[in-house]
């Protein structure tokens, strides 16, 4: 399938559709560790709109919301702002579409141009189509944490990824 890819940064008017997006996740993945859904003001404690350092973007295919992807504060302590947490979440219909890797290069390219030097990827220990994204592009597993959460009746592993820009 060949579309237009592009990524739009987010303003307050995308946050409906992030969202919506981010909602199916809550309801019906383990991406996510939310298991009851959020309000907009508790998604824009990470998600950010017109920050100087962490950025947010709607993906855009063919002009069609198709996901979101940020990076943001990996700890909020001020020694942590050489690093910054990555994430992507498309629509279903989008993923297995190439997409991922293009909004994971773009992302990488604002970070490091933001002064950026880490990104950690923090994965489900079950969600495979990720693992191999970030291991594809050259994240290095660092961590492994066995059994730290339980969603959907899964008791679940979470996997940090890394990789230095």
């Amino acid at each position: 399938m060949l579309y237009q890819l592009s990524f739009k940064p987010l303003n307050e008017e995308d946050l409906l559709t992030v969202k919506e997006i981010y909602d199916y996740y809550i309801h019906h993945s383990t991406a996510t560790f939310h298991t009851e859904l959020i309000t907009i003001s508790e998604l824009k404690e990470y998600i950010y709109i017109n920050h100087p350092r962490y950025r947010s973007y709607l993906i855009l295919c063919d002009e069609v919301p198709a996901g979101f992807c940020y990076y943001t504060h990996f700890k909020k302590r001020q020694a942590y702002d050489r690093t910054a947490e990555v994430a992507i979440y498309l629509r279903p219909e989008f993923c297995d579409k190439g997409i991922g890797p293009k909004a994971l290069a773009f992302l990488e390219k604002e970070a490091k141009d933001s002064g950026i030097k880490n990104l950690i990827a923090l994965v489900t220990g079950n969600n495979f189509p990720s693992i191999k994204l970030f291991e594809r592009l050259g994240y290095k597993k660092v961590a492994h944490f066995e059994k730290v959460g339980e969603k959907l009746g899964q008791v679940l592993d979470v996997l940090a990824y890394q990789k230095e820009l």
